[in-house]
């Protein structure tokens, strides 16, 4: 992270959640995906941070937060949950309302607290995902074989938790040359961050729940919404990677933008240059286009 950027690990009534803190203006929480960390917004947070305080988390669970216990239900790790913890983090930072960006799981949690709490987030930001119900429902060989964590990470323990723990390198190396990117454009440093975080056997089963509770608790969720007609009020953009399966995948349902508008009422978003760890291996185009939209020239869109 940025050299100005602070370090706080907020107490929460879940444990603690590991933040850093960079700039001055209007609140923006970037929340990572798996297998990564708060780290994979380590070149996005400083050209943000010009213009916005830039909160990075580690989500629960993940990298230096706590792990707090789980249920068979999976509830503690239900994106509900999740994003409840993130208004509580932002509130003690002194944020009552924020703007939010999430890649990947993050992106989940980022759009669940657009949906539960619309009062506090302004607006959205979704890198490289569609619901999570709309990837259950449509789930394929494809889907299968392309994202494996999905599938294998939901399985009752302790299967995927003794597997990870014992490959934890494999596990990173595949996700990184796998998902439309090249394990060498990522730092050595940062490769090895990202297998650290899954050598903790609590991390490691917190990061499963969280998947198993995409796979139950948070499709119940998201079927309630529908039933009830809730829908994401605040401006929405929606950025996926041009070569990746978000660009094909669902091109006969309208592509991304269509899947999001029925979920949303204010989308707007495109595609962009490469895989699916965009962020990482483009930060300035990706900081680029946030900042249009975070910013006051994004306020038409409303």
């Amino acid at each position: 992270m940025p050299s100005h950027s602070r370090a706080q690990t907020i107490t929460v009534s879940g444990g603690s959640i590991f933040t850093t803190v960079a700039g001055s203006g209007p609140a923006v929480l970037l929340l990572h995906g798996f297998p990564e960390t708060h780290l994979m917004w380590r070149d996005v947070a400083p050209l943000l941070a010009r213009e916005f305080t830039v909160i990075c988390a580690d989500l629960r669970g993940y990298g230096a937060s706590a792990c707090p216990s789980s249920t068979s239900d999976h509830v503690p790790y239900s994106k509900r949950a999740m994003a409840a913890e993130m208004v509580e983090v932002m509130a003690k930072l002194g944020f009552n309302e924020f703007m939010v960006a999430g890649h990947d799981r993050g992106g989940r949690v980022a759009y669940r607290l657009a949906l539960d709490h619309p009062a506090i987030v302004t607006k959205l930001a979704v890198l490289d995902i569609v619901p999570t119900s709309t990837v259950w429902d449509r789930a394929d060989d494809r889907f299968a074989l392309g994202f494996w964590p999905w599938v294998l990470l939901a399985q009752a323990e302790p299967l995927p938790e003794t597997l990870i723990i014992a490959a934890p390198e494999a596990v990173i190396d595949n996700a990184l040359t796998g998902w439309g990117s090249s394990a060498a454009v990522f730092p050595r440093k940062i490769r090895e961050a990202y297998i650290e975080a899954l050598r903790s056997s609590d991390h490691v089963h917190a990061i499963c729940e969280e998947y198993r509770a995409a796979a139950s608790i948070d499709r119940q969720h998201e079927r309630r919404d529908q039933i009830s007609g809730r829908r994401i009020g605040c401006p929405l953009m929606v950025l996926w990677s041009g070569t990746g399966a978000l660009a094909t995948w669902y091109a006969d349902e309208g592509g991304p933008l269509e899947i999001w508008g029925q979920l949303a009422d204010n989308v707007v978003g495109h595609a962009v240059p490469g895989g699916h760890f965009f962020p990482e291996v483009y930060p300035t185009e990706t900081a680029q286009a946030l900042a249009e939209f975070f910013g006051d020239a994004a306020s038409s869109a409303r």
